[in-house]
C-alpha cells in the first residue's frame, strides 16, 4: 500500500507535515507595502494587495483589469523603464512617484517576472529614515560599504570574519542583536559570532536543531536571499484574486519580499521575544552555509537600499567564506613536502618508510589533532599514541574495508555507525582513514578519544510544542538555555583536517611507488610481486638502471603521451616523446652523468599538434654504501594544473580595465572621476580570494571556485551599480 502525503495550505502546518506547508504560496504579504500582478503585454493590473486603497488612495475593484497608468505620476513609465532592461529572474529596483488626487506618495521597491510571464510589483512608501546609512545620505552609505568589504578581506579566519560581520551589520542596520548562524552537515545550525545590546544576554554559542528551518523555507533562503519582517503582531494583507487570472494557479511568491511569513514562523519568534527580523543568507558553493540574522525587540523598519546593500555584502562575505575555507591546501601542500622528503630519505638509507612515518608522533598526530593513529600495510600493522588492542584494529580494518566509500572514511562516532565496535569508543571514538591501496585493504587511520561534551541548546529541541494547535507551535514554548551531555562521540574531523590526511595519504601513494621501484632496483626476486604494483598504479613511471637502460614502463605512462609506440630502451629514449626533446635529452644526460635529480614542468607530445603539459620527477636511487643503483621517472599529468591557472588569468583579466567598465558601467572607473572605494574594495577582495583559492593546488576545484567567484563578483558589482542608480536619482 502505497501512503500519498498531501503538501498543506499555508499556514494550515502541524507536526507532522510542517516540512511541506506551502509558504511559497502565502497568497498575502506583509502590510507596510503593496503587491501588484501586471500582464506582461499591456501592464494590465491583474492581482493587488488589498491594502492599495489605504497605502496609495485607489480602491483594488477600482484598479482590477485596468491599466497601471491609473496610479498616475510616472509609475507607468517607471515599470516600463525597468522592464525594457532585461528578463527579470531576479527581482530589479523600482523607484517612482504615484498620485491619484490629493495621494502623492513616493514609492521604492522592486520588479521581477513570475514563471508564467506576468510582471510582480512591490512598492513601499519611501519614508524619511534616522537610519545613518539611508539613500538620503549616500555618501555615508557608500563610504561605510567601502570600509565593511576592506574588513571582510582583511579577516584571515572563519571566527574573525564571522565577528566582523556581526559587529558590521549591527552598525548598519541598528538592530537590537545580530548573530552570524551557521550550519553543520546535519542541518543544525549554531551561533558562531554576535553583536548585541550590552542590555540583553548573549546566545553566542547556542543550538538550533534542524527541523527549527524546514527544508522548503532553506530553498527559499537560496533563492530570496534578504528577508524583512517589520512587526511580528501584522496582520496579513490578502492578495485580490487569490489566483493568477491567466492561469487558474496560485501566485508563487518565492521572490516576493513582502510575502506573508508562515504562522508557525510568527509564533516561533513570539516566544523568542522577538518584534523584528532581517535574515540574509550566506551562500557557499550554492549551499545554504548560514545566515545572519537581526533581531529587534520592537517594530524595525530598514530602508530598501540598506537591504540591497545587506544582500551586496553577502556575497562577498560568501566569496570570502570560500578563500579561507580553501588557504589550508596551501598550508598542507608545505607539511605535506617535508613529510615526503623525510621518508624518501628513511626508505634509501634504512629500507623501510614505515618507521620514519611514526618515528615523530607528533608531527603525525598534532595537524589533525588526534589522540592515535595506525597504518595498515602488507598484513602489518604499526602504531603511535593511544589506540585500540591488536583484535580491535583488525575488526576495524575489516569494516572499514567493506564499506562503500574507502577512499576516505570519516566518522566521529564508531559505536553509532556500528554497534559492534562500541568497545573502540574510549580511545578510537573518531576514526579518519585513507586508504593507500586500491589492490589490498591498507590504511592509514588515525583516532580520537571519546569527548564528553556540553552542547548548549536554546530551549529543549525534545519538547517542540504543548499542543497540536499550529498556532500553539513554536515549536518550542521555551528558549532557555538547555544543555546535553553528549557522549559516546568525539570531536568531529574538520574539512581542513580531512584535506590533511587526503594529501597526506596522496603522498604516501606517491613515496610508496617510488619506494616499489627502489625495491625492484634492490631485490629482483620480487620483480613479480612488485611489478604488479607498479603496473596498476595511476602514475606514470620509468624505471632504469645505474647505466640507463630501461627496466620498466608501465602503461600509465603509455596511456599518458598517447603517440604511437617508440622503443624504449635507454632513459634519453623517453626524450623523443616531449615537445623539446632535445631539453629532455640534456636533462637526463645530467640525470646520469652528474647524478642531478630534478623536477619540472614539460609538455608530452599528443595527438595532432595538441601537447600535454606534465610534471616530471627524476630521481637517482643511491644504495646505503652510496654507489647509484639506478633511475627514476615518474611523471604526473597537470593538465588540470594548467586549467586551473588558466582560469586564474582569464578571472585576472575579467576584472581589469576595461573590463571592470563593462561589469559596472559609470561605477567611478571613468576618466576624470575619482576611483570607486567601494568597486576597489570589491575588487580587492575578489583578487585576494583568487590568488588564496588558486594555492590551494587542487585544479578541479580551483576552476570551479574561481567560475563561482567570478559570478559572484560580477554579482556584487551588479548589485552595487543597481544601488548606485537607485541612491543617485533624485
Amino acid at each position: 500500500m502505497t501512503t500519498v502525503l498531501s503538501n498543506p495550505a499555508f499556514g494550515q502546518a502541524d507536526l507532522t507535515n510542517c516540512e511541506r506547508e506551502l509558504i511559497h504560496l502565502a497568497g498575502s504579504i506583509q502590510p507596510h507595502g503593496v503587491l501588484l500582478v501586471l500582464a506582461p503585454d499591456d501592464l494590465t493590473v491583474l492581482q493587488v494587495s488589498d491594502n492599495i486603497g489605504a497605502v496609495l488612495g485607489i480602491a483594488p475593484a477600482q484598479l482590477l483589469n485596468h491599466p497601471i497608468a491609473l496610479l498616475g505620476g510616472d509609475v507607468e513609465a517607471e515599470i516600463r523603464r525597468v522592464v525594457a532592461q532585461g528578463d527579470h529572474e531576479r527581482p530589479s529596483p523600482v523607484r517612482c512617484c504615484s498620485r491619484i488626487e490629493s495621494h502623492h506618495r513616493k514609492l521604492e521597491g522592486s520588479l521581477h517576472r513570475h514563471a508564467s510571464g506576468e510582471y510582480i510589483v512591490e512598492l513601499e512608501v519611501a519614508t524619511p529614515s534616522d537610519s545613518e546609512f539611508s539613500t538620503s545620505n549616500e555618501p555615508a552609505l557608500h563610504q561605510r560599504l567601502a570600509n565593511a568589504v576592506q574588513r571582510f578581506s582583511g579577516s584571515l579566519t572563519i571566527a574573525a570574519l564571522t565577528d566582523a560581520v556581526a559587529q558590521e551589520f549591527r552598525d548598519i542596520t541598528g538592530y537590537d542583536r545580530v548573530m552570524v548562524y551557521r550550519f553543520d552537515p546535519d542541518g543544525h545550525g549554531e551561533i558562531i559570532a554576535e553583536a548585541r545590546d550590552p542590555r540583553l544576554d548573549s546566545l553566542l554559542g547556542h543550538r538550533y536543531p534542524a527541523t527549527d528551518i524546514p527544508q522548503r523555507a532553506r530553498d527559499l533562503y537560496i533563492r530570496n536571499r534578504v528577508r524583512l519582517l517589520v512587526d511580528v503582531n501584522y496582520v496579513p494583507v490578502p492578495i485580490v484574486p487569490r489566483r493568477v487570472p491567466t492561469t487558474g494557479e496560485e501566485l508563487d511568491m518565492s521572490l516576493c519580499y513582502l510575502r506573508s511569513m508562515s504562522p508557525l514562523h510568527l509564533q516561533y519568534l513570539k516566544n523568542m521575544g522577538v518584534t523584528g527580523t532581517l535574515v540574509v543568507s550566506l551562500i557557499r558553493e550554492g549551499v545554504l552555509w548560514g545566515l545572519v540574522a537581526c533581531h529587534h525587540y520592537s517594530r524595525k523598519y530598514v530602508p530598501y537600499a540598506v537591504r540591497v546593500m545587506s544582500e551586496l555584502l553577502a556575497e562577498v562575505i560568501s566569496t570570502r567564506i570560500a578563500a579561507i575555507d580553501n588557504y589550508v591546501h596551501a598550508q598542507v601542500e608545505v607539511m605535506v613536502r617535508r613529510l615526503e622528503l623525510r621518508l624518501i630519505e628513511a626508505a634509501s638509507t634504512e629500507g623501510d618508510w614505515r618507521y620514519a612515518l611514526f618515528r615523530s608522533p607528533r608531527t603525525l598526530l598534532q595537524p589533525l589533532a588526534a589522540t592515535g593513529a595506525a597504518l595498515f600495510w602488507g598484513g602489518e600493522t604499526l602504531t603511535v599514541g593511544d589506540v585500540p588492542s591488536t583484535r580491535e584494529l583488525k575488526a576495524l580494518e575489516k569494516w572499514v574495508s567493506e564499506q562503500t566509500v574507502k577512499s576516505t572514511f570519516v566518522c566521529s562516532s564508531i559505536e553509532r555507525a556500528n554497534p559492534e565496535l562500541r568497545s573502540l569508543t574510549p580511545v578510537a571514538s573518531g576514526v579518519l582513514a585513507i586508504e593507500l591501496s586500491p589492490s589490498r585493504p591498507d590504511y592509514l587511520m588515525w583516532f580520537r578519544r571519546e569527548q564528553l561534551c556540553t552542547v548548549k541548546w536554546a530551549g529543549n529541541p525534545a519538547k517542540p510544542m504543548l499542543d497540536n494547535d499550529p498556532l500553539q507551535l513554536s515549536p518550542r514554548r521555551s528558549f532557555a538555555t538547555w544543555s546535553e551531555i553528549v557522549r559516546g562521540t568525539a570531536t568531529p574531523w574538520s574539512r581542513a583536517e580531512i584535506a590533511i590526511a587526503r594529501a597526506i595519504g596522496d603522498a604516501l601513494v606517491d613515496i610508496i611507488l617510488q619506494i616499489h621501484a627502489v625495491r625492484l632496483l634492490i631485490a629482483q626476486r620480487q620483480v613479480t610481486q612488485l611489478r604488479k604494483e607498479i603496473e596498476s598504479s595511476k602514475e606514470p613511471v620509468v624505471i632504469a638502471d645505474a647505466h640507463g637502460r630501461i627496466l620498466f614502463s608501465n602503461e600509465a605512462f603509455a596511456r599518458l603521451f598517447q603517440k604511437p609506440h617508440v622503443h624504449l630502451d635507454r632513459l634519453e629514449d623517453i626524450s623523443a616523446l616531449f615537445a623539446e626533446p632535445l631539453q629532455v635529452r640534456s636533462l637526463l644526460n645530467r640525470l646520469k652523468t652528474k647524478h642531478e635529480a630534478w623536477r619540472g614542468e614539460l609538455a608530452l607530445v599528443g595527438r595532432g599538434r595538441d601537447t600535454l603539459p606534465v610534471g616530471v620527477r627524476a630521481d637517482v636511487i643511491p644504495a646505503p654504501d652510496g654507489v647509484t643503483l639506478g633511475f627514476v621517472v615518474i611523471l604526473t599529468d597537470i593538465s588540470e594544473y594548467k586549467t586551473a591557472e588558466a582560469a586564474r588569468r582569464r578571472f585576472e583579466q575579467s576584472l581589469s580595465p576595461p573590463s571592470q567598465l563593462d561589469a559596472v558601467p559609470d561605477a567611478g572607473l571613468t576618466a576624470g572621476r575619482e576611483p570607486d572605494d567601494v568597486i576597489g574594495a570589491i575588487l580587492a577582495n575578489a583578487n585576494v580570494a583568487a590568488m588564496e583559492i588558486a594555492d590551494s593546488g587542487n585544479g578541479a576545484l580551483v576552476v570551479s571556485l574561481l567560475e563561482e567567484l567570478e559570478t559572484s563578483t560580477r554579482r556584487a558589482a551588479a548589485l552595487y551599480q543597481q544601488l548606485r542608480n537607485y541612491t543617485g536619482r533624485s
